[in-house]
Order: structure tokens, then C-alpha cells, then sequence
């Protein structure tokens, strides 16, 4: 549904560290990197930029990935949490949502709601 997310980060090597590690079980990977930034993404289609910002980032975002299983839900969140990220619900089925979504979400370095999800 979305080209592209531009997040603003103050670490921008704690976000890669969390990124990388609770990106990984859903299929995405580090694509793009240098002093100022970092984009992730398939293979060579970076969607997710990381911008370094000094200063107040303002308010947080909310980021919800699509994930292929329940098994990749619930490694994204302890991969997430093991990389520096805070937990923010559990893998498990939301079914306030709708009777078959299951999600994990964290809080990352920045403060931003980031979310796996499958239905």
C-alpha cells in the first residue's frame, strides 16, 4: 500500500541494530547505509529510510509489517526485544482487530510503534 516510510532517528546504529534483527524473520533486509541514513527493505527495494536527526523527533509513528506466519510474528518481536527494542504486546491474536489477526509489537529506540502482523 506504501511506496515508502521515512522515520527520523536519534542512534542511527541502535535503529540498525534493532531493524536488522526484528526485520530479519519477516523477509527484509539492510539495503542502504551511510553516515546520515539507512534503508531496508526486499533485496535492493529499500521501503523503510531511517534518517538521522539530531534533536526532538517529535511525535512516534506507527509502522505495521505484513509477516507470512505466526512463527515469524513471534521471532520478530524476541529478535526485536533481544536488539535494544521494548515490548508493547506479545504475539498473540487480537481478535478486537478481527477474528484472525495476529501481531507482536514493540517500541523502538525512538519510540516509534512498530507491529508484525499476519490474518
Amino acid at each position: 500500500m506504501y511506496d515508502h516510510i521515512g522515520l527520523r532517528v536519534g542512534d542511527l546504529d541502535a535503529s540498525v541494530r534493532f531493524y536488522t534483527a526484528a526485520l530479519a524473520p519477516l523477509g527484509f533486509v539492510l539495503c542502504s547505509r551511510d553516515d546520515s541514513g539507512a534503508g531496508f527493505g526486499p533485496k535492493g527495494a529499500p521501503a523503510l529510510w531511517l534518517h538521522l536527526h539530531k534533536g526532538s523527533s517529535g511525535s512516534a509513528a506507527h509502522v505495521a509489517f505484513r509477516a507470512k506466519d505466526h512463527a515469524a510474528i513471534q521471532k520478530f518481536h524476541a529478535e526485536g526485544l533481544k536488539a535494544g527494542g521494548r515490548d508493547n504486546g506479545g504475539a498473540g491474536l487480537r481478535a478486537d482487530y478481527s477474528p484472525t489477526y495476529y501481531a507482536a509489537f514493540l517500541i523502538d529506540p525512538d519510540g516509534n510503534n512498530v507491529e508484525a502482523v499476519c490474518t
